[in-house]
């Protein structure tokens, strides 16, 4: 349950339809190098596309994915589009639009189309590009990819433009886990990185919360900005504003570029997020895009290892 990064970018060389791709489950972590579990996706979980199409930063749309488990550790997932009140909120319904498609566990892409969709899950190289180690010795930077030879749980869908409106949107993604008291928001994010800024309660208040309510988080962000990048108040605030709501803006008749309209799986987030957090005194880390991407979809290269 464990987002990671979310891009959307205009399908290349298609400009009616646009690439959507959610990534979930590194492979490993800092914090727990070891592998994790070999099961891609949690059957008792929900991972979904959030999509403002009104510029009120509550879901209009939403696309979920949820995933079964079969004998022999085989996946298979089933693709809903909600819209309104059920984007918005969690209970179950929606549109099937994609049925028990397998989920991938070796190299080869196994891909589902339906009409004018076309769906991918399952395990990848992991696009994200860092040196995680440079950043904990203090922005010391050595241009040490850590996420050169790791694994993700990606879900990659093509969907037709006229499906998000034909105009700006907001999108975010989230995670979700079946308690006793139904599903429950575990995570949710479309920049990255951004919850480094907060501690403890404010952390899980934030995974937890809606990107509606995201200007009470403000406070906090200016605070981290004053302190990481030397900010006077009034500057840390409005550069914090800048930040809220957490949400990926994408035009689909545009080009995509991290920040201002979608990502594309090469965009340098962490240099234009480490030049924000430290006031321009810091410029990058030194890594660049991964060489094994793919041209065709699903974009992401085949998983190490497999």
């Amino acid at each position: 349950m464990d987002l990671t990064d979310l891009y959307a970018f205009p399908k290349p060389g298609d400009a009616n339809k646009s690439i959507l791709i959610l990534n979930v489950h590194p492979s490993s972590t800092v914090i727990h190098p070891q592998p994790t579990t070999s099961e891609p996706f949690a059957p008792d979980g929900l991972y979904e596309f959030k999509i403002d199409t009104n510029g009120d930063a509550v879901a209009d749309i939403a696309y979920r994915v949820s995933v079964s488990s079969l004998s022999g550790g085989m996946q298979i997932a089933t693709l809903r589009r909600l819209e309104g009140a059920l984007a918005a909120g969690t209970a179950d319904g929606g549109q099937v639009v994609v049925r028990e498609a397998p989920v991938s566990t070796g190299r080869a892409a196994q891909i589902t189309e339906v009409g004018d969709y076309r769906f991918f899950a399952g395990w990848r190289s992991d696009p994200f590009f860092f040196d995680t180690l440079g950043a904990l010795n203090d922005l010391r930077f050595t241009g040490a990819d850590f996420f050169s030879d790791k694994n993700v749980c990606s879900i990659v869908l093509e969907v037709p433009n006229s499906a998000l409106g034909y105009k700006p949107v907001g999108l975010w993604a989230r995670t979700l886990e079946k308690q006793s008291k139904g599903w429950v928001q575990i995570e949710r994010g479309a920049r990255p990185q951004q919850a480094v800024f907060l501690p403890g309660d404010q952390k899980e208040a934030y995974l937890a919360g809606e990107p509606a309510e995201d200007a009470r988080f403000v406070p906090v962000f200016a605070h981290a900005l004053e302190h990481t990048g030397g900010y006077q108040p009034d500057e840390a605030e409005r550069v914090a504003r800048t930040m809220l709501p957490d949400i990926l803006p994408y035009d689909p008749a545009q080009p995509a570029s991290f920040p201002k309209n979608g990502r594309t799986l090469t965009d340098d987030t962490v240099d234009a997020f480490i030049s924000i957090l430290t006031n321009g005194k810091v410029a990058g880390d030194m890594v660049g895009p991964h060489s094994d991407l793919l041209a065709e979809f699903p974009y992401l290269g085949p998983p190490h290892g497999a």
